[in-house]
């Protein structure tokens, strides 16, 4: 699994004019899923964003996670982060995880977020076309990729 996790101010998605999902303080959280992913994969990756400590202290330092400041997540499916660009100009995406195993994944990330912040988590449409905006906060953007723990 592959997150770009942006800490944000304000986030909200749009489908077809209409909002499935807005927040303030928190993370939008783009996720890509691949074949090869596991229950083991989304279980440490929730566990990393929920308690990421990137959010300012009382002296302006990176030190609370999304508990500390009853923060909030906006979740985004994005087969796009398994892009591949090694050929030609026009990306291929065959790494990523097909609806059939996608759209469990992606429906118990959002379920497991959801218990570690204690309460629900918004999100996008899975496989719509979707319209994100967000105020980015500092700006902060983290890469995280489950295949690649560092």
């Amino acid at each position: 699994m592959r997150a770009v996790i942006q800490r944000v101010t304000e986030a909200s998605c749009k489908v077809d004019g209409e909002i499935t999902g807005e927040i303030a303080n928190g993370f939008l959280v783009l996720l890509g899923i691949e074949d090869a992913d596991t229950q083991e994969d989304l279980t440490w990756l929730a566990q990393k964003i929920t308690n990421m400590r990137v959010f300012g202290d009382e002296d302006g330092l990176m030190n609370k996670s999304l508990a500390d400041i009853d923060g909030n997540i906006l979740l985004i499916s994005q087969f796009t982060l398994y892009a591949s660009t090694k050929k030609g100009n026009r990306p291929g995406f065959t790494r990523a995880a097909r609806p059939d195993k996608a759209i469990p994944l992606y429906e118990e990330m959002k379920k497991q977020l959801s218990t570690l912040i204690g309460k629900q988590v918004a999100c996008g449409i899975f496989g719509a076309d979707m319209k994100i905006s967000l105020l980015n906060d500092g700006p902060v953007t983290i890469v995280m990729d489950t295949k690649d723990k560092e």
